[in-house]
């Protein structure tokens, strides 16, 4: 199985980063590092974290005051949004 992002995740990770960055730019490299192994560790149990948005098929899996949303599919795990868990998810997920 293979992990995939979608620009909006990509994007997401980027503004991490770059928030983070304003106190501490190591620390912002390091923290969308382990974001990412995060991620990946996904492929490894796809379906180990609940779905949140059953008409999506949305599974949320938590990583400290962040959530990533993502969605299983044959091939793949797709990574949909990476948002700090203040953010209002079920608008942004509306919107894509």
């Amino acid at each position: 199985m293979r992990l995939t992002f979608a620009l909006a995740a990509r994007l997401d990770l980027i503004a991490i980063g770059d928030y983070i960055a304003q106190d501490s730019p190591a620390r912002a490299d390091s923290f969308v590092e382990e974001l990412m192994a995060c991620c990946w560790r996904l492929v490894e149990a796809p379906e180990a974290y609940p779905v949140v948005y059953p008409r999506r098929n949305i599974r949320r899996r938590p990583f400290g005051a962040y959530n990533i949303f993502y969605v299983c599919r044959a091939e793949d795990v797709l990574i949909l949004h990476v948002l700090n868990a203040a953010q209002d998810a079920g608008r942004i997920l509306r919107r894509n």
